[in-house]
């Protein structure tokens, strides 16, 4: 019995060791250094519904980790395999398999973003989107003005589309945001109009103070049934927007589009560009003014003025200062321009 006790002692003791061993072997696995690949980082993309089987095998797959089923029952124990988190993960080289498991669980995600700026015309957002590398399907441009300028988070693969309609989708949260707190009386019926002021005032001014200046000018052009002589809009008739690399001629001045508001009255039948949050908000809450006209003075900005006689003094002042830096006269321009027009 003595003896029997003594082989069973041993045997516990053996066995008990070999556990502790397996234990401490794990724990290293666990804790230590990961596998040592030849790049500095590994990317790899876990889809969304993976099962944690499935991870384990993408992760050991990508030399991520070295052993699947310790990932399996590291989970497991830890209570992390109902909280990993799909998405595409950046691990260093030899990073040790409780930082992967912590980092997926805590959805460390690599982030990758696309920025649409404001003032864009709807083309030129199709093309942005189209021409980024990690985005993957067609999204043709969408109508004009239904796009939210914002930097937007993606992630690799994602679909075109889905990204645009994710850009479709703030822009009619904010417009409906805004418009219920809309001033009242304002000369724009709908939300629709607030988006066709709001895209002239975003193409009138780069200097993001001025946005309700010249919301304010506009909005008092409506009210007294005054046109807006906007010249972005003439552009827009032409180019759709593009970039026309000169001035506007006098002829332009006069030429019959449905954009041009030297010859039409009121608004354009669609915005001309894709306006931000700021102007949005400028067009519908303006601040009280007096003005009617405005023109470039020289520094980037804008003098307004609320008659025009004044006006015309603004102009002049501007066209001195022209002529001071290049050295020759400047030919005539439109009363509301800032752009000066070519014979």
């Amino acid at each position: 019995m003595r003896r029997l006790l003594v082989t069973l002692g041993s045997a516990a003791l053996t066995f008990l060791l070999v556990i502790a061993l397996a234990g401490g072997w794990a724990l290293w696995m666990f804790r230590g250094p990961g596998p040592d690949h030849e790049a500095e980082t590994r990317n790899v993309m876990l889809r969304r519904g993976a099962g944690l089987p499935e991870i384990a095998s993408t992760l050991e797959g990508a030399g991520v980790i070295s052993s699947a089923p310790l990932f399996l029952a590291a989970a497991q124990i830890t209570g992390a395999a109902r909280e990993l988190k799909a998405g595409e993960y950046e691990f260093p080289r030899r990073a040790s398999m409780a930082r992967v498991l912590d980092d997926i669980r805590a959805g460390r995600v690599v982030r990758h973003f696309v920025t649409i700026p404001e003032g864009l015309t709807s083309e030129m957002v199709a093309e942005i989107l189209a021409e980024h590398p990690l985005l993957t399907g067609v999204a043709p441009a969408p109508p004009e003005g239904v796009v939210l300028p914002e930097t937007y988070q993606i992630e690799r693969g994602e679909d075109r589309a889905v990204v645009l309609q994710r850009m479709m989708q703030a822009h009619d949260e904010v417009l409906a945001m805004l418009w219920a707190r809309r001033q009242p009386g304002l000369p724009v019926r709908t939300p629709e109009e607030a988006v066709i002021l709001a895209s002239i005032v975003e193409k009138e001014t780069g200097v993001a103070s001025e946005r309700p200046q010249v919301a304010s000018v506009f909005v008092n052009r409506l009210r007294r049934g005054m046109r807006l002589e906007s010249d972005p809009t003439i552009i827009y008739g032409l180019t759709k927007g593009r970039p026309l690399g000169r001035g506007i001629r006098m002829s332009e001045l006069t030429r019959a589009t449905p954009y041009n508001t030297y010859t039409i009255d009121g608004l354009p039948p669609t915005p001309i560009c894709n306006p931000g949050r700021a102007a949005l908000a400028a067009v519908l809450d303006p601040p009280e003014t007096d003005y009617l006209f405005f023109v470039a003075d020289g520094s980037g900005g804008h003098a307004f003025a609320p008659t025009y006689d004044e006006h015309r003094r603004n102009v002049e002042r501007w066209r001195a200062l022209e002529r001071a830096r290049s050295g020759q006269a400047a030919a005539p321009a439109a009363a509301d321009s800032a752009t000066p027009a070519e014979p």
